[in-house]
């Protein structure tokens, strides 16, 4: 079975992310994954980075992480998938299969209110999932669900408690959303725990993981971190 990490924050691009590409990629490639979606705060959220910039600018910061990437990735050898997490007052959005020239082009995202953004993105042809929908935080003034605006839910955040989990998973199955899982990875080999997919074949690009998802041709898996603290 191929392994994958769906939801990763690394600094400096994440504000909020305290480990690197790099330590990121060699802790996966220790723990034998065959790729990571790297999905950090965009534009609207949690990004390092000054939002009085330009916007392509911002675009061209936002995606150094992912294009880092990739050529890290080629050389020890794991595969770099380019994702985004939107956000709304502390409620956020995984979105896959949109690459920086499609941002580039649509700077009119911005001003969109979040639903009509979500449903645009989906009209594109993007895979939009609802993150730790359940989530609680000082910073969130209260909960958001869209469930008529997203494919999925991530169901099993490992950076969430298992009853925000269990909420996740209830709201899923009653508006009959697709199930997803991922890390929400800030922090590499300190993470405790780990949540991902995994396919019997391997994904080639972010059409593929949207192919496999709408398909249900994965699983998802959780796992205690057993590099825990370790230097990679």
């Amino acid at each position: 079975m191929f392994l994958y990490e769906t939801h990763l924050h690394t600094s400096p691009v994440s504000k909020c992310a305290r480990a690197t590409v790099e330590e990121s990629l060699k802790f996966y490639k220790k723990l034998g994954y065959d790729g990571v979606f790297i999905t950090n705060h965009f534009l609207d959220g949690n990004i390092n980075y000054d939002k009085k910039r330009p916007y392509a600018e911002q675009i061209e910061f936002y995606f150094s992480a992912y294009e880092e990437g990739l050529s890290l990735g080629n050389d020890i050898g794991i595969k770099v998938f380019c994702g985004v997490e939107l956000t709304y007052g502390g409620t956020d959005f995984l979105i896959y299969g949109k690459d920086k020239q499609w941002y580039l082009d649509h700077p009119e995202i911005m001003e969109m209110k979040k639903s009509d953004e979500l449903r645009f993105l989906a009209e594109a042809g993007a895979l939009v999932i609802q993150a730790h929908p359940y989530r609680e935080a000082s910073y969130i003034d209260h909960i958001r669900l869209y469930p008529r605006e997203v494919h999925g839910v991530e169901i099993v955040n490992a950076s969430r408690s298992e009853e925000e989990n269990d909420l996740a998973r209830i709201y899923a199955d009653f508006y009959k959303l697709l199930h997803f899982a991922g890390s929400d990875n800030h922090v590499a080999s300190a993470a405790k725990r780990l949540a991902g997919i995994r396919c019997e074949n391997a994904i080639e690009c972010e059409a593929d993981l949207i192919e496999r998802i709408k398909g249900g041709e994965y699983e998802i898996f959780t796992i205690n971190n057993p590099l825990q603290d370790q230097i990679i």
